[in-house]
């Protein structure tokens, strides 16, 4: 039953993001040069929620949909990895016209090409997988 929620959710959030035109290769292209605000309202908007939501589950303590407490483990601070991790990121996002969540977005409206670079993208992540200890982070 699980499983036909989450891609329920996952339906819902790709229409959205179709619809919001977040997928739009000339949205992402106007975004990095930067000629419009869309994009950035869009990633704007969900950072503010997301920071918005963390904090009140955080204060009331809430648990998830099925009683489990949810837990925020604390990371590394380092400007560096962060850094370099982003450029990377974002140079493979202004390559493509996509990231991760819009590239299967792509798909579902039909668009073949980018099974291409979900191929390679799901070869990448599988190379740092193996290669992640030997990486310095």
């Amino acid at each position: 039953m699980r499983v036909f929620i989450y891609l329920g959710i996952g339906i819902l959030f790709g229409i959205t993001m179709f619809k919001s035109e977040a997928a739009s290769w000339f949205r992402i292209y106007e975004m990095f040069r930067f000629e419009a605000f869309h994009m950035y309202g869009i990633i704007g908007s969900a950072l503010a929620i997301g920071i918005i939501i963390v904090q009140v589950i955080k204060k009331y303590n809430i648990k998830s949909f099925y009683g489990a407490k949810i837990l925020f483990s604390p990371k590394e601070k380092s400007f560096t990895r962060y850094l370099l991790g982003g450029i990377i990121f974002g140079l493979g996002w202004a390559l493509v016209g996509a990231c991760p969540g819009p590239m299967f977005v792509l798909i579902g409206a039909g668009f073949s090409p980018i099974l291409i670079t979900v191929a390679f993208a799901v070869l990448g992540t599988y190379l740092y997988g193996v290669l992640k200890n030997k990486l310095p982070h």
